[in-house]
């Protein structure tokens, strides 16, 4: 049975794309892309926060890295064009990299000051790329990287369209397709890492810090292990963003960025691999539907009695509120995490 309900899963994966570009169009394709970009976003700073218990509200900044190192790699900015499969590993490794670098100062840091401080870290990220135009101009500052490769494997251009037998694969699904491998390594990879003895000695240093010293846990070594881990999922969707976009700038990089992807993991369930990506997805694709609201206030009544931009800040910070107050566990919450808020 379970292999049925797996193979039924995986059809609608494969087979969502090219339904929705049909009855939806290209816009909605897009939206799925993008979806997939916050679950492996998610589930990176998930590593840190849920597993770890670190309150990392600077992640956006290893996004950042990532998107950087592939657009600085592959433009006419250098005049280099690296190959895909050399620049993914590449931004993962220098997202890492500053992942221990954010980690190393902050050991000693929990709750309040480790977010202060990590809130810091991701606005020094966004400043420090919006000045290296000058004097020597390095990121372009504010107007950004344009004219990025597109995403290939291989002799396969993902930027172009593509015709296989009866079906039409235009750049968004071809996007679509690569991003999912993505997500469901990473999914893999987290399953994995959350049942290993890392996975263990995180759950313990985020229950009780100083009984998980007490118990030989090198807390030290394993909450660096933690943000260089988080970080290199934040360093893969970077480049993924910079190749399927062709454009980055640090306003694509804001402190908003990183408060929606805690909103997303806080969402769904912290801990808990399913409820990340529930919480990613609610909250990359219902803003997107939300936008509907314009068009049927002037349908039904005329006017726009409410613009959709307010209204789903509205609905979206209603939603938090209630969420926080009915279900503080999130969605699909982890067991240990329901347990702890519920008292049993």
């Amino acid at each position: 049975m379970k292999r049925l309900l797996w193979g039924v899963a995986a059809l609608i994966l494969l087979a969502l794309p090219l339904f929705t570009d049909a009855a939806l169009g290209h816009g909605w394709v897009r939206i799925l892309d993008f979806a997939l970009l916050y679950v492996l976003l998610a589930l990176g700073l998930n590593i840190v926060v849920g597993y770890a218990g670190l309150l990392d509200l600077g992640y956006v900044a290893f996004f950042a890295v990532g998107a950087y190192c592939y657009a600085l790699l592959s433009s006419p900015q250098f005049n280099l064009h690296w190959p895909l499969w050399v620049l993914l590993p590449l931004g993962a490794m220098v997202a890492a990299c500053f992942g221990v670098l954010l980690g190393t100062p902050t050991l000693r840091l929990r709750g309040d000051y480790l977010a202060i401080v990590t809130l810091g870290f991701g606005e020094i990220i966004r400043i420090f790329l919006n000045n290296l135009g000058a004097p020597v101009n390095i990121t372009n500052g504010p107007q950004g990287i344009s004219g990025i490769d597109s995403l290939s494997v291989g002799s396969y251009n993902l930027g172009q369209t593509h015709r296989w037998g009866l079906f039409e694969f235009v750049p968004v699904v071809n996007a679509y397709y690569l991003f999912l491998i993505g997500v469901l390594l990473a999914i893999v990879f987290s399953h994995r890492l959350e049942r290993s003895r890392i996975g263990r000695a995180w759950a313990a240093i985020r229950e009780d810090e100083i009984a998980a010293a007490s118990m030989g846990i090198n807390t030290r070594n394993l909450k660096l292990l933690a943000f260089a881990m988080g970080a290199s999922m934040g360093g893969l969707s970077g480049g993924l963003f910079a190749g399927f976009q062709g454009f980055v700038s640090p306003e694509s990089f804001t402190l908003m960025e990183s408060v929606m992807i805690l909103c997303m993991v806080v969402l769904g369930g912290m801990g808990n691999i399913a409820g990340v990506v529930l919480g990613a997805v609610l909250l990359s694709v219902l803003p997107e539907a939300l936008r509907a609201a314009g068009p049927l206030q002037q349908e039904w009544l005329g006017r726009v009695v409410l613009d959709p931009s307010n209204l789903r800040l509205l609905m979206f910070g209603c939603a938090l509120v209630l969420m926080m107050l009915l279900r503080p566990e999130g969605l699909l919450p982890a067991r240990a995490r329901k347990r702890e808020l519920h008292g049993e």
